[in-house]
């Protein structure tokens, strides 16, 4: 999950959900902190999030870390650079997710439905990666964290009366590494939105968006 605005078609039950009687491989199943694969490990299987959030990271020479996206479910994770893992995978709650062959995406090996989808997954991370480069680059910190908290409020938000609340299972560093920020910006820049009343936080992880509207605007730079 980049900052975009998600497909549709990969919400869980939807017709972009690949899991099908076309797979017969069992889930997998982690719990909280496990490592599904680490950067430079060979790929064999890219893997759709059924249940659960995964946080994908990258360590730089210096030692920094760069989170480069988190896997929700719909989303497909693991897609080769050489044919290697290019991050680590490690789960922030409770996860399932099911496997299928690389195979089936470099050779259309096995259900031709299922290769061609594999395939248009593969062309949207690349699109939602050059979307999230660009915000990296040309968003100030509250657009930045406003575009975040939209997207999860759309993709995995939940009503709550005249409000929508959506649950946060990353840390405040993690959202920092993600947007390209410090641990101390991001809490800065929550703080600020919540003394706007935009948004009321009702504890680390639970968010309760009271402005939707507003925070739209913030994160287009239409502050005004």
């Amino acid at each position: 999950m980049y900052v975009t605005i998600p497909n549709p078609e990969m919400r869980e039950g939807a017709p972009g959900f690949l899991i099908g009687a076309s797979c017969k491989i069992a889930e997998t199943r982690l719990k909280p902190g496990q490592f599904l694969f680490f950067e430079g490990d060979e790929v064999e299987w890219l893997y759709q999030v059924t249940s659960g959030v995964v946080r994908l990271t990258r360590m730089l020479a210096d030692g920094r870390r760069q989170v480069i996206a988190f896997g929700y479910p719909g989303d497909i994770i693991g897609f080769p650079a050489d044919g290697l893992h290019h991050t680590d995978c490690e789960t922030l709650t409770d996860t399932r997710l099911q496997p299928f062959r690389l195979a089936h995406l470099e050779n259309g090996e096995g259900d031709p439905a299922l290769h061609a989808a594999l395939l248009q997954a593969a062309l949207r991370e690349i699109s939602a990666m050059q979307d999230h480069f660009m915000m990296l680059g040309r968003k100030s910190a509250t657009e930045k964290l406003a575009s975040f908290l939209c997207v999860l409020t759309e993709r995995v938000g939940e009503d709550l009366g005249a409000f929508r609340q959506v649950t946060l299972p990353m840390s405040r560093s993690d959202i920092a590494d993600f947007l390209g920020l410090t641990t101390e910006t991001v809490s800065r820049t929550f703080t600020q939105l919540r003394k706007a009343a935009i948004i009321a936080i009702d504890n680390t992880h639970t968010i309760i968006v009271q402005k939707p509207a507003a925070l739209l605007s913030l994160s287009v730079g239409d502050q005004d």
